[in-house]
């Protein structure tokens, strides 16, 4: 790729290349494409949180959120029923709204027995 910017230039006046970050999942999928100005250093600590992520949702009814680390609460996805959120997330908790009716499902999971499921 080729960024066509004027302010990003070599000082021969040709554009620079774009650094790119691929994550391709175990289905052979793109899972992630993250591309970078060549002025713009990489957030390795970003790719191995996403990196994170993606192991542990591949399998499991779970999203992360923003700026979501290991060890903190994950959400279990809408479509799971309250039946199989008791049984596949024991222990999960669900997050109110003020009319009490509820909003968020929220599981801690334990990364070392999800990692490589």
């Amino acid at each position: 790729m080729i960024v066509t910017s004027s302010n990003i230039q070599k000082s021969t006046g040709l554009p620079m290349t774009v650094r790119s970050v691929f994550i391709i999942g175990p289905d052979k999928k793109l899972k992630l494409s993250i591309n970078y100005p060549a002025s713009t250093g990489r957030n390795f600590d970003e790719i191995l949180r996403v990196t994170d992520s993606l192991q542990l949702t591949y399998n499991r009814k779970l999203a992360t959120p923003v700026d979501w680390k290991q060890g903190n609460p994950c959400i279990i996805i809408p479509v799971v029923s309250k039946e199989d959120a008791e049984k596949e997330f024991p222990g999960h908790k669900v997050v109110e709204l003020p009319s009490k009716k509820p909003y968020l499902r929220t599981f801690v999971p334990n990364y070392h027995l999800t990692k490589n499921q």
